[in-house]
């Protein structure tokens, strides 16, 4: 690799953004930064940005623009000499414009899923809350029903993957994330891909990134669909 090469992943709820994020983790050697895991990890070290954190969490409020700058950044600062891919972060436009203010991404990856595939993916989605870990009772279930398979402990299924929460989400990312999108969008650096199928998307977002990783990202912005 000639130079460090930073990247973000986006979508909405269940788009498949951690599966994809593990394999160009394992596939090109980038670090995988995760918010949700910076997220447990700063509210279970008692962090002053992780108590921060946890403050809003508890409430079931959404962590403000300046506190998740103030737990992720500094932490990007500390992976200065490393290539990474974000994922959960930038969420806002606030966030985005202070992420260039530190770094100019290399290729941000857009993942545009359809509402029905969603609806079935997360109504099927289990989660083993101290670790993040998720299961999908179709594709990806545990060895024992409801348990983690590391821990042995219970997994829930969160209110807001239930298909009556989900269209509310889905307005919620669109909205928020659209400054975000025509931002990296007019960079030159954002690259969407469109499908339902997770393993039908991945070959063209490998392809994409065993370009750019050897030469210098292009000025267009290009639109995949399996």
């Amino acid at each position: 690799m000639a130079k460090f090469f930073r990247a973000a992943i986006m979508g909405p709820p269940g788009s498949g953004k951690g599966t994809i994020s593990k394999r160009i983790a394992q596939s090109f050697g980038l670090q995988y930064l995760s918010s949700g895991h910076f997220l447990r990890e700063g509210i279970a070290a008692k962090t002053e940005a992780g108590l921060l954190v946890g403050s809003y969490v508890e409430r079931g409020m959404l962590v403000p623009d300046l506190v998740m700058n103030r737990l992720m950044l500094p932490r990007l600062e500390q992976l200065s000499g490393h290539s990474w891919l974000l994922d959960g972060f930038p969420r806002t436009l606030a966030q985005a414009v202070a992420l260039n203010n530190l770094y100019q991404l290399d290729l941000v990856i857009s993942l545009n899923i359809p509402y029905e595939t969603l609806r079935e993916r997360l109504s099927d989605r289990w989660i083993h809350p101290a670790s993040g870990r998720v299961y999908n009772m179709g594709f990806n279930p545990p060895r024992e029903q409801g348990k983690d398979d590391i821990t042995g402990e219970s997994l829930i299924q969160h209110d807001d993957d239930k298909p009556e929460a989900l269209m509310a989400r889905l307005r919620h990312y669109k909205d928020v994330a659209k400054p975000v999108i025509d931002l990296y969008k007019s960079q030159g650096i954002l690259y969407s891909f469109s499908g339902t199928d997770t393993d039908r998307i991945w070959p063209y977002i490998n392809t994409l990134l065993s370009t750019k990783m050897l030469i210098e990202p292009s000025d267009t912005c290009q639109t995949q669909t399996p």
